[in-house]
This record gives C-alpha cells, sequence and structure tokens, in this order.
C-alpha cells in the first residue's frame, strides 16, 4: 500500500495519489496531471478511478486529462449536475486492494461536498484516514460564505458534517485535507500538514464551538475575500475547462517586440522582487513576485489578455507558467529575453518607486507630514496590528477603490513583508499616480526596529 500527498505551491492545494495491489486512486487532481500518471507507472499499478472532494473554486481541477490518460472513472458529489463524471452517494464504497474507500456526503463548504474515509480490510471496520476536501483543515475548518442567502443554512450543514460524520470517525483517523496554510479557502490553518481526529478533536479552535448556534454565528460573522476568478474556476470545474495536453512554453521576446505588444493591450507580469522592481520597471507593468502570483493574480488580471513575463532569471518562467495555469490563466504569450537588461540597453523608457525604511514612516508620521501610508493586507491582518493613521484597503479591492485616494499627496505603500507593497505601488502607477513609495519590508521590519503600533 502506498500514499503520496502532492503539494501544489501558492495555492496550498493538496492532492493525493493512494494506492494497493494494481489499483490506485487519485483525490483533488491539479490541472498539470502528469504528475500522477509518473506515481503510478512506479509503483506499478493503473489509475482507476479520481474522486473530486467538491467543485473547486481556487484552482483548475484535472480529472478530466487525467481520465483521458488513464481511462480512469471520475466521481464526485452527487448535489451538483456537473457535465462530466459519474455521483456519488453516501455509504457508496470502492475497493482498492486490501484498501476500501467509503463515501460520506458532508455539505457546508459546498453542497455537494463529500469526504472518504479509508479502510484497511486486513483490520476491521475502523477508520485508518479520510480525505476530508475542504470540510475541515488541519487547525480549521472550511468557509460557508459562497451562498450568502443561505448564510446559516450552510453553516449548519458544515456543522453536522464535522460533528455529526466526521468526529465520529474516531480519534485514531488520520485526515487528509484539500488545502494547508495559504490557502484562500480557510483564514487558519495551521502549518503542519498532518493530523487526527483526536488533535483536531481537541486543539482546533472552531471545534471548541461545540453548541450548534455558536458555531453557526461564528461561521456566519466571518470575514473572507471572494477573488473574481472563483468564478471561472466554478464554471471550468462544473462544465469542463480546456485541455491541457503539456505545461505551456512562452517564447522569448526582444525587447522592443514586448513594448509593442504591451501598446496592443498585452499585461507585462514582472516576476522580480520588489527590491529590483523598484529599482526599474517598465512604465505600465504589473509587478507580481513569484510568490504572489496564486494569491493575488486572480484579482487583478482578466482571462482575455495575453501575458507576457518579465523574469529576474530564466528559471522562474517554469514556475510562474504553472501558478498561472493552475488557475487558468492559459494566454502565456512570451516572456522578455534579457530580463530588464536587455530593456534598458534597448534605449526604452524606465520608471522607479522610491523606498522607505521601516524606521522613516514613524518619523514621517508624527511631523505631521501630509502623506497616505496605505496598508493592502487582509482586515484581519490590519486589526491585529497597524500603524496609527494608515489608510486600509485591501490588495484584491485597490483597483476598484483607487478613487477613495488622493493623487496629489505621497503615498508608501505597505504590507506584512513588503511583497504585496510593491504590486500596490505597480497599481498605483498604472493608474497615473506619480508620487508613489514603498515601504520594503513594511509590518515585519517594523517589528524588528520597534515601531509604535496600534493593537486590537
Amino acid at each position: 500500500m502506498f500514499l503520496k500527498k502532492i503539494k501544489s505551491e501558492g495555492i496550498a492545494h493538496l492532492s493525493y495519489i493512494l494506492g494497493d495491489g494494481l489499483d490506485a486512486v487519485v483525490i483533488d487532481p491539479r490541472r498539470d496531471c502528469g504528475i500522477y500518471s509518473k506515481i503510478a507507472a512506479q509503483q506499478g499499478v493503473r489509475i482507476t478511478r479520481i474522486f473530486e472532494t467538491h467543485r473547486n473554486e481556487d484552482y483548475v481541477i484535472g480529472s478530466e486529462d487525467l481520465a483521458r490518460r488513464s481511462g480512469a472513472a471520475i466521481h464526485h458529489g452527487k448535489a451538483l449536475d456537473f457535465s462530466y463524471g459519474e455521483a456519488v452517494c453516501e455509504g457508496d464504497t470502492f475497493d482498492v486492494g486490501d484498501l476500501r474507500l467509503r463515501i460520506l456526503e458532508t455539505p457546508g463548504h459546498t453542497f455537494e461536498s463529500i469526504s472518504i474515509v479509508v479502510t484497511d480490510k486486513n483490520y476491521g471496520e475502523d477508520a485508518v484516514a479520510v480525505f476530508t476536501g475542504d470540510t475541515l483543515f488541519i487547525g480549521d475548518v472550511g468557509r460557508t460564505d459562497f451562498f450568502p442567502d443561505q448564510a446559516r443554512e450552510v453553516a449548519g450543514a458544515l456543522y453536522d458534517s464535522i460533528f455529526g460524520k466526521l468526529l465520529p470517525l474516531g480519534d485514531q483517523t488520520i485526515i487528509y485535507p484539500a488545502h494547508g496554510a495559504g490557502s484562500a479557502c480557510g483564514d487558519s490553518m495551521a502549518s503542519r500538514e498532518f493530523s487526527a481526529i483526536g488533535h483536531e478533536r481537541l486543539h482546533n479552535p472552531v471545534l471548541q464551538k461545540k453548541d450548534r448556534e455558536s458555531f453557526i454565528d461564528f461561521k456566519v460573522n466571518e470575514h473572507h475575500y471572494l477573488p473574481p476568478y472563483f468564478k471561472k474556476m466554478e464554471q471550468y470545474n462544473q462544465f469542463g475547462s480546456p485541455p491541457l495536453h503539456s505545461l505551456p512554453q512562452p517564447v522569448p521576446m526582444h525587447a522592443k517586440d514586448v513594448k509593442k505588444a504591451q501598446t496592443n493591450g498585452a499585461v507585462l507580469l514582472d516576476l522580480r522582487s520588489p527590491e529590483a522592481y523598484a529599482g526599474a520597471f517598465i512604465p505600465g507593468s504589473l509587478a507580481m513576485p513569484l510568490e504572489m502570483i496564486s494569491a493575488y493574480t486572480g484579482y487583478l488580471l482578466d482571462y482575455d489578455t495575453d501575458i507576457i513575463l518579465i523574469p529576474e532569471t530564466r528559471e522562474q518562467i517554469p514556475a510562474a507558467v504553472a501558478h498561472l495555469i493552475r488557475i487558468g490563466y492559459d494566454r502565456l504569450a512570451g516572456y522578455l529575453k534579457g530580463g530588464m537588461h536587455s530593456w534598458e540597453t534597448e534605449g526604452l523608457q524606465y520608471d522607479r518607486i522610491g523606498a522607505v525604511h521601516a524606521a522613516g514612516i514613524g518619523q514621517r508620521l508624527q511631523n505631521n507630514e501630509n502623506l497616505t501610508l496605505l496598508d493592502v493586507r487582509k482586515i484581519s491582518e490590519y486589526k491585529q496590528s497597524r500603524l496609527a493613521g494608515a489608510t486600509h484597503i485591501f490588495l484584491g479591492e485597490l483597483p476598484d477603490r483607487i478613487d477613495e485616494l488622493d493623487p496629489d499627496k505621497p503615498i508608501i505603500t505597505f504590507c506584512g513583508s513588503g511583497m504585496r507593497a510593491i504590486i500596490a505601488a505597480s497599481i498605483l502607477k498604472q493608474n497615473g499616480f506619480t508620487r508613489v513609495e514603498d515601504s520594503l519590508g513594511s509590518m515585519r521590519a517594523c517589528k524588528n526596529v520597534g515601531c509604535e503600533l496600534q493593537e486590537g
């Protein structure tokens, strides 16, 4: 028997391949699904079934492509009308060698959500493990805000699924969720990716709300951001997505061709570090440090525009491509060969953004300088700890709320570590703001140099 977890960085997606004997199953495969076929070949098994724990909102699922490669059947919950695959119901079982997989219907995050209980037929009926999808995470539970007109109903359904079906599986049951820390599908997941029902029962903060109405009240009053790209993911994952035979290979482009493409509407996505972008960037480009692609591209780019990458090194390109195609961005027209150096040597215009040391921000605010300190973190981060006098606009909402800012005042962009601040600075520059500065290091630097912070 074997079980392998595949983690997709950025979206913090966790998928699994589980096998025994000649057969294996895959649970919640990612779009670039070749890795499962590779593992199956290494293990000497065939992939016979693919399970989707729910219609995923934050990435394109790879079930159809994997089924075409392997001939496997696709299974998902019956409460949603998918255009592909077969519905499963409570109590359905599937044998994989000496393993038995049993379906639990666990609605709440979505109505069609299922969990998959694993037992070893050689050792009785007690659960060994459960794949919980987005119903139960390690340190958190699934969000329930996708159906605002049924808020209490879905929150109650999640309570019933967790307390009525998952926790009774027994403290020995190992939990395998569909996401880890950093996912948009939860706000307080633990950084570890291993746990058991017993540990979560004792230590998961949400599971301490054992009263049903208290649990529902808590879930209804949670705040989650809803990236606009989720709608595209829901469409793809219910009705099918464009086939992906292999990862796209963006072509190298001369600086002057990049300039021409930009003039014709292409988006220049700059993958470099905040420090590199601030030092010299192409006017009109969007800063998007490689680590931030999965979290924020879906707020800021549409699906009908060509994307040209501005890398620091060519090694960044495959990682950027993987991040982008996993959330459905397929129009990858090319990359700037030679990076910013080639742009500069062609004599093309570039711009820069001034850097502000964390220790200097407080002094400028104390001097009553007429400036805007723009904090673009999540509201939960902002409420926990902030600089006095800061203006808060979440990064994902900045393009739609940019009219709330005064373009005649200096603006210092600020976040948790400087990654989101540079994205915000590039958005301001795109929109004609000229007096833009960036706080490199931002809140982390502030805490290290002793900035005076407001807590709570």
